[in-house]
Formats: structure tokens, sequence, C-alpha cells
């Protein structure tokens, strides 16, 4: 199945792109996500993970969950993230072990599970949905981590998951470009817009379609091509970046942006090409800027307003940071008020809502395991922090232009968009793969 897919890339992606039409259809939307799901898991199941369909598949899952929520076509709402702790989970029963075993990850999914104990919601709240919002993400990393952990995995597969992972993405973009309005209909601003997102939250979806730009990026810079023609990659890949853009979120595209200059440095001073720097500075500028001022004109300016802080009518804003920052603050005040457990699991929200802020939810992952884990959500995080460099020291630039990429990938996200989506927690395990040329 996965050799028929990546044998006939331009195929899929024609057909993903039917599947984002379809899902403006009735009906279409429930019985896709439970097929796909079945279908996922079942090539997991009886695969035995001789080719690594774990990893594939899970890649495929993690692009595909925003989109799912989107058309809500999600069984459940954390189907992504329950799906892909049971694929990769499905991939070490039943696969060949190839990576080692660790304490650290199992100790993580320990220290996560205490916060439990101190869980407490107000009345007619779910425990149980407070506990999932907050934990499933975390869980799932742990879980992710476990099975990638020092697993050694062929460049090709990495390949291979990427491409599965931009799937997805193709049937979420046609969808949005269905359901966007007409531009005269919306009204550009200094926030995100949910009618350019697919009415879906645009700091998810641009997370992911900026991903998805990076990795058609990743594939033209090391000489791959996604369709089979160049020229169409680079069409799709400035479409990619229109619509991020569109969506008015800058997270997920400025942190797509950052990482890819640093996978491109790195990836310079492995193929010891530095003459190319000033070539690929060139093309790479006059493509943004081709990009930028088409959206520029298409909001009414709105766009340059929106990355350079300020609101519709030009005003600089005191806090760019849309009220993070003072949400920031806030959960450290928390931190400092219970520092040995924390407040428990999903408590930050509903303190926050009991002192009056309706904005309550965190969009800080950093900031959620100090106030709501206190010490032991500290020790967790840094004991993530830390575990991939000395990872890192022991490869060349070109593993480690990947593998410090998605690093950053979940670095970036948890600091804007919390755990909220698969996407980081997957970013993060991939990180700490044994990244193999096929000749080894």
């Amino acid at each position: 199945m996965i050799k028929l897919v990546t044998d006939n890339k331009l195929m899929f992606i024609i057909i993903h792109v039917v599947i984002g039409f379809f899902a403006t259809l009735p009906v279409f939307p429930s019985l896709f996500g439970y097929i796909i799901v079945a279908v996922c898991v079942s090539i997991v199941l009886f695969s035995d993970n001789r080719n690594e369909e774990a990893f594939i598949i899970a890649a495929y899952i993690v692009g595909l969950e925003v989109f799912l929520r989107m058309i809500k076509g999600a069984p459940l709402f954390e189907t992504g993230k329950y799906t892909t702790i049971i694929v990769l989970f499905l991939g070490l029963i039943n696969g060949q072990t190839k990576q080692k075993l660790t304490l650290s990850f199992p100790i993580y999914l320990m220290l996560l599970l205490l916060g439990i104990v101190f869980t407490k919601v107000p009345a007619g709240e779910s425990i149980r949905k407070a506990i999932a919002f907050n934990l499933s993400g975390p869980f799932m990393l742990g879980v992710s981590a476990i099975y990638f952990y020092k697993r050694t995995i062929k460049i090709s597969e990495v390949y291979n998951a990427l491409f599965f992972f931009l799937l997805p993405v193709f049937a979420m973009v046609t969808f949005i470009y269905f359901r966007t309005p007409n531009f005269s209909e919306i009204v550009f601003g200094g926030v995100s817009l949910g009618e350019t997102s697919g009415g879906f939250g645009p700091n998810q979806v641009a997370t992911i379609i900026g991903f998805a730009a990076f990795v058609i990026g990743f594939f033209m810079l090391t000489k791959k091509t996604l369709t089979g023609f160049f020229l169409l990659d680079a069409i799709i890949l400035m479409y990619f970046t229109y619509r991020g853009l569109l969506t008015f979120s800058r997270g997920g595209i400025l942190a797509a942006g950052i990482c890819f200059v640093v996978f491109a440095l790195l990836y310079i001073i492995h193929k010891r090409d530095y003459g190319k720097i000033f070539q690929y500075a060139i093309v790479g500028g006059v493509f943004l800027a081709g990009v930028w001022l088409y959206t520029s004109d298409v909001t009414g300016g709105m766009i340059d307003n929106r990355y350079s802080g300020r609101n519709a009518r030009g005003i600089k804003k005191k806090d760019v940071t849309a009220g993070r920052l003072e949400l920031f603050t806030s959960q450290l005040s928390g931190f400092t008020d219970t520092p040995v457990f924390g407040i428990g699991v999903g408590n930050g929200k509903y303190k926050r809502f009991a002192e009056g802020d309706k904005k309550g939810t965190s969009h800080n992952e950093v900031a959620r395991l100090i106030e709501e884990h206190g010490l032991i959500g500290l020790f967790a995080l840094m004991m993530l922090i830390f575990v991939p460099l000395s990872h890192f020291l022991r490869l060349d630039f070109f593993q480690r232009s990947i593998l410090i990429s998605f690093y950053l990938f979940w670095f970036f996200t948890i600091n804007h968009s919390a755990m909220r989506i698969a996407f980081p927690g997957f970013m993060y395990a991939l990180s700490l793969i044994n990244l193999r040329y096929e000749e080894e």
C-alpha cells in the first residue's frame, strides 16, 4: 500500500484534492472519518510494520487531524491523537523492535498522570474532558517518543512519511478554498480569521499549512519532487504559503519560516556549497516578496499590519502577542502559589474563569506544565528539552538539519498553540530517531 502511494504521488495528490471538494457535501465527512481511521489502523495491524508502516501512517493521521476536525468528520474530537497512539502501539508490539529502550519517557508519562490527582472542575463540567483536553497531547508525545527513541529510520522512509503528511493537507486546502467567502465579504483586520481557515481555528490551520510548506521546500531543496514537475511543486508551495498567510495567524507561519532557514543553512553546510547561500537567499527573497505583495493586495494591506503588530487602523498594539504574554505571566503566578505539585490538570482555565478572564485556556504548553504540574512539570519539561540535544551531537549536518528542524517545530508550536493537536508531540518524537542513509 505504501509503495503504491509513493510510486503514484501525483495521482494520490489529485485524489485528496477531490476528497477536499467532497468534504463540502453532506454525509461525506462523517463517513470519511470512520472509514479512514479504520483503514489506517488496519494497514498497520496487518502489515506487521515490516516497512515502517506505523511511522508513515501515523504521519498521515497527524496531517489529517485538523482537516477531520474542520469538516466535523472526526469520530471524537481527539481522534487524531488517539489513533496515532493506537497505530504506534501496534507498530511496537507487532513489528521488529528497532530502537533502544529508555526509562525517560515512561517516567515522563507517570509524572503527567500525577497531576490528575489534583484535578477539580466546577459543577456541570466534565473531568474526563478536562483531562483529555490537556493531557492527550502530552501523553501522545510520550508514546510517540517511546516508539521513535533511537529507532533506526532510513532517510527514504522520512521522505515517504512527510509525503503522507502532505496528502490530507491538500484536501484541507481544497476544502478551505471552497468554503472561503468572496474576499469582498471578509473584513480583514488585525486578528486571525476563521473565514479564511475553513471556519476552524486559524492557529491550528496555519500550523499545519506552515509545516506543509516547509515539507515542500524541503523536497525542492534536496532535489526531490512531489508531483514529478519542479515548476508545479513551486506553484503548490506558493499557494500553500498564500493560504497560510490568509489565516492571519502568525505563529505557525513564522515557525515554518524560521525552521526552514535553519534547515537550509545546515543543509548547505553539509553540502559545503557555501557559494549558493547568496543564490538561495535571492531566490527565496523573490519568492516571499511575490507571495507577500499579492497577499497584501488581496487583503488591502492588512496582512502588513498583522505581521507588524498593528490593528486595522495601523496603530501599534500594546501587546503584539494577542494576550498570550498576560496569560503566560498569570500562569507563572499560579506556579508560585502551589510550586510542588501544581494546581492540577485543567484547573488553570477554571481558575482564570473564576477570576473573570473569559480567555483563560492556555496557549503555551511550557507555562501549562509549570502551572498545573508544578516542579514535577518543570522537571518533565527539562527532560524533554535536553534528551534530544546530546543525540544531535553524534550526527552529520544533513541528519542534524532534519532532526533539529523537527525539534524546533515542537518547541515553537507548544509556545503559541500548546499541544491541542497531535503535530508538536509527533515532531518532538521524530527528533529522537537514528537517521540512516540507505547504504547503511
